[in-house]
């Protein structure tokens, strides 16, 4: 018997072979899969109150996936080397609640959303259930059927990151100094390994004394690499812009988040979103959608060679969807 996931694939193929580049758009599932994103509400809304920590994974998946050839998926595949590369080892989370969205998108819509775009939208939404700001996703991303551990190891910020380093990994993505500001701020939700800040708090000097010394109890010197520490110590698992008060405070966790407020080029952003939470709000969702255009795979673009072992969000998907 023919396998159905690869029949409904060769079809959608053939459907959209006289498409050359699809673009995305909001609209891109009105007519063939209109329940998507209530879908992926709801499935959202059943993991965050479940574990509200995976708001910030998903957010974080997105990220690490767009900054690796484009925003296709890849991340998601088991080969390839991503998911083990540097910056993601023992680090990205959320396969499992991006599987479960597929599949439930799946039983409403077999064989037209990619995963691609149930990541992007879980980010939206997972962001927003945590306190952030609503976006429109921009949809249409095909999936990758291919990953690529040596271009994420090459193009994740470090936790180490001077800014330097920092706009310049932004600037290859075609992302402004002010958006690789914004976006950090996703770090006000979330946790951290202390493998990822063990330095900083040991070795840094533009660091607040009491708190190096409250997150040394919790990071030794040696050992306990991956214990966990809220990024945002005053207000944990709430999207705001406390995150810029405590740069200014002297208390970012991570070096590079320090390193926004530094006597550097971003100094005078951080002031003015620290005491304009309805601007950072606003940035922010402009910069989610440059984010979310990261070299997509659209239309009938491919990235594939070898064959993958993959989880049910690794299968790529040629849809069936088009603007409306």
């Amino acid at each position: 018997m023919a396998n159905p996931t690869l029949m409904r694939c060769l079809l959608a193929v053939a459907l959209l072979s006289s498409v050359a580049h699809a673009q995305l758009s909001t609209t891109f599932y009105n007519a063939s899969c209109h329940s998507v994103e209530d879908i992926v509400w709801a499935e959202m809304k059943l993991a965050v109150n479940k574990e509200r920590r995976t708001g910030a994974s998903l957010l974080r998946l997105f990220f690490h996936d767009c900054f690796v050839q484009g925003c296709d998926a890849s991340i998601l595949l088991d080969d390839g080397g991503e998911k083990s590369a540097g910056p993601n080892a023992d680090s990205v989370r959320g396969f499992d609640v991006i599987d479960t969205i597929k599949a439930s998108v799946e039983k409403k819509c077999p064989g037209v959303v990619s995963c691609a775009d149930i990541l992007a939208l879980a980010a939206r939404d997972g962001t927003f259930l945590l306190g952030g700001p609503f976006w429109d996703v921009p949809l249409g991303r095909r999936d990758s059927t291919t990953a690529n551990g040596s271009l994420a190891n090459a193009n994740l910020p470090a936790a180490g990151s001077s800014l330097k380093a920092l706009i310049a990994s932004f600037a290859k993505q075609g992302l402004s100094a002010s958006d690789m500001t914004v976006l950090s701020a996703a770090h006000t939700i979330g946790l951290a390994r202390c493998t990822t800040f063990r330095d900083r708090i040991y070795n840094d000097s533009n660091i607040d004394a009491a708190f190096a010394s409250q997150q040394q109890q919790m990071c030794p010197q040696s050992g306990d690499d991956n214990s966990l520490v809220p990024m945002d110590v005053k207000t944990p698992m709430k999207f705001d812009s406390v995150y810029f008060q405590n740069l200014m405070d002297r208390r970012g966790l991570l070096h590079s988040d320090q390193e926004l407020f530094s006597g550097g080029s971003q100094d005078a952003l951080v002031r003015q979103y620290s005491s304009n939470p309805a601007l950072f709000r606003d940035d922010f969702a402009r910069a989610m959608i440059k984010v979310g255009n990261i070299n997509p795979l659209t239309g009938v673009q491919r990235r594939t060679h070898g064959v993958l072992k993959h989880s049910i969000c690794s299968v790529p998907i040629f849809q069936k969807g088009k603007p409306a």
